[in-house]
């Protein structure tokens, strides 16, 4: 079982009013910029704003969960969940947005041998909780967050024993910490300064980067069934031969 969240309260979070008020047609290409969506009339808040309004983003399926939920197929091995459901809402900040301000997603994966459940959930209208990756097993859990494993949760000997069974207890272990130097601005993230070092070092050996193109696409199946799920209501499933979401029979339109 993996519990994500990502929780924030920023209501200026992807405003920009200031710029929407000064903004005019005559300064964009605004037919350019809807590309292949419909087409609709000037608005300058879906120009600036975009992230706030389908179908121009995904809300927070394409803006936040992408970031988590590709540890999981990382982990695991698997390309992409089997199915999601969803739910969303506009709840608090009710600005005009299209795009929700809270959803829960529930992903299941594997298959009819061995599989888990994976529940991300996200809130604009209060921090608490921030951003959190927790994965448990039987016996206990590996925190993200912290990097450690621990025998939190794990089965214990009282429990184990009633039912003939032997304790389950994870040992507890700290994963190493990352500690990189670039003379690149990234805002003094080891995480990305790994990245950037291992991307350079596969530039010139050709040998493969530690986040291929392969897992791109698979965290971008698992954004797309969350969002088909959300949006149409329905239980969203993945066609491996049409390499296409579906939901109810049909293959959704993104």
């Amino acid at each position: 079982m993996v519990e994500m969240s990502w929780n924030v309260n920023q209501p200026g979070r992807w405003r920009r009013p200031q710029e929407v008020q000064a903004i005019k047609e005559a300064d964009t290409d605004w037919k350019r910029f809807q590309m292949n969506r419909p087409e609709v009339a000037w608005d300058p808040r879906k120009y600036l704003e975009f992230r706030l309004f389908w179908p121009y983003s995904s809300g927070i399926a394409g803006q936040w969960m992408c970031h988590q939920i590709d540890t999981v197929h990382w982990f695991t091995g698997l390309a992409h969940p089997r199915s999601v459901a969803a739910n969303d809402g506009i709840y608090q900040w009710k600005d005009g947005r299209t795009n929700a301000d809270t959803l829960t997603a529930v992903f299941d994966y594997g298959d009819d041998k061995k599989g888990f459940q994976v529940v991300y959930t996200s809130r604009f209208s209060n921090s608490a909780g921030g951003t959190k990756e927790l994965y448990y097993s039987n016996g206990g859990m590996l925190n993200l967050d912290t990097n450690k494993v621990t025998p939190e949760g794990g089965l214990r000997e009282g429990d184990a024993k009633a039912m003939g069974l032997k304790a389950n207890l994870l040992d507890n272990f700290e994963l190493p910490q990352v500690a990189m130097t670039t003379s690149a601005d990234t805002r003094k993230d080891p995480s990305t300064s790994a990245h950037m070092q291992n991307w350079m070092e596969c530039v010139r050996s050709r040998a493969k980067t530690h986040a291929p193109v392969e897992a791109g696409y698979s965290h971008s199946i698992a954004t797309i069934m969350a969002n088909a799920a959300f949006r149409t209501g329905l239980r969203a499933t993945f066609d491996e031969k049409l390499q296409e979401v579906v939901c109810g029979g049909k293959v959704f339109k993104y």
